[in-house]
């Protein structure tokens, strides 16, 4: 089964690997590496398509689930760790599954991606609803606890979406949209953790990123639900209220700390000249969204 999938063909321009300088290795892993955006690129379609899903579910409180297996399952666990600092959502938002669970993070748990039982077991343990949306990722298409697991998703009723790295995947036929990022044969034959994971990872930044983005996670290009957990994140939470509201620093701080350490809120104080508890009104009048909080009272002067 392995002689159809691109993957696990060998490439034709490092058949001399073991030859060559370490220049030379990476200069063929960087050229190897440009292609993969583009490949990409072509699935920009269906990846519209699973960002709609999840803007979607968010907007009637579901879940973005990612499920793979190996480098697969260790991105969509780090893509789901990094959207609660980013997005100040709440970690069972976006959560992240591997299989053989959290031992597969740092060793290989042999036999677990081959149990499609186990892709089911783990969407039940977090209670799939209809509400939710599933992504499972396998560079070869065709995992079995990916696809056990997608199955179990669409009985549910729950919208799903499959990123593999090969054309005519298996698993795209349990996919409501099926991404098929082409990256061809590997630098290292079958090292699957190379091109088709960093197209994974790319497509995975794209999901999250695009859907976060359409619940009102953002305003202008700033991350402005961005929770300050640490002091670099304070100063970069102030910067951002200076950004835009074009305030200096030390206005910043001042509606920062008025805001309980709230972006969204000092900037609609900043940018409205308006108390707390009025910009919290706003902002939740918006859903969030501090371009509609703000336009809001202008449409309602100007009425």
């Amino acid at each position: 089964m392995l002689d159809n999938l691109t993957t696990e063909k060998r490439n034709h321009s490092t058949m001399h690997l073991d030859e060559m300088s370490i220049m030379e290795i990476l200069e063929v892993m960087n050229k190897e590496d440009q292609s993969v955006a583009l490949a990409v690129k072509k699935e920009l379609y269906h990846i519209e398509k699973g960002v709609q899903f999840v803007v979607a579910a968010f907007k009637q409180g579901g879940r973005l689930i990612y499920l793979g297996a190996g480098t697969s399952g260790r991105l969509g666990i780090l893509d789901a760790a990094e959207c609660v600092p980013t997005f100040g959502s709440s970690p069972d938002m976006v959560q992240g599954f591997i299989a053989g669970g959290v031992k597969a993070l740092t060793e290989a748990v042999e036999g677990a991606e081959d149990d499609a039982n186990l892709g089911e077991e783990d969407l039940k343990k977090v209670s799939l609803t209809a509400k939710d949306v599933v992504v499972g990722m396998a560079a070869s298409g065709r995992t079995p606890y990916v696809i056990g697991a997608l199955k179990y998703a669409q009985k549910i009723g729950a919208k799903t979406v499959s990123v593999a790295c090969n054309k005519q995947a298996p698993m795209s036929q349990y996919a409501d949209a099926a991404i098929e990022v082409e990256t061809g044969p590997e630098v290292l034959t079958g090292s699957t953790r190379l091109k088709a994971g960093t197209a994974q990872k790319l497509v995975l930044n794209m999901i999250s990123t695009a859907s976060m983005i359409g619940i009102g996670k953002a305003y202008e290009n700033l991350m402005v639900d961005v929770r300050p957990t640490n002091k670099k994140l304070m100063e970069r939470s102030k910067r951002m209220i200076m950004e835009a509201t074009d305030v200096d620093y030390e206005t910043a701080e001042s509606y920062f700390e008025q805001a309980h350490h709230h972006v969204k809120t000092a900037i609609v104080m900043i940018l409205l000249q308006c108390s707390y508890e009025t910009a919290k009104e706003k902002l939740q009048a918006s859903k969030g969204f501090v371009r509609k909080a703000i336009k809001t009272n202008h449409s309602n002067h100007s009425s």
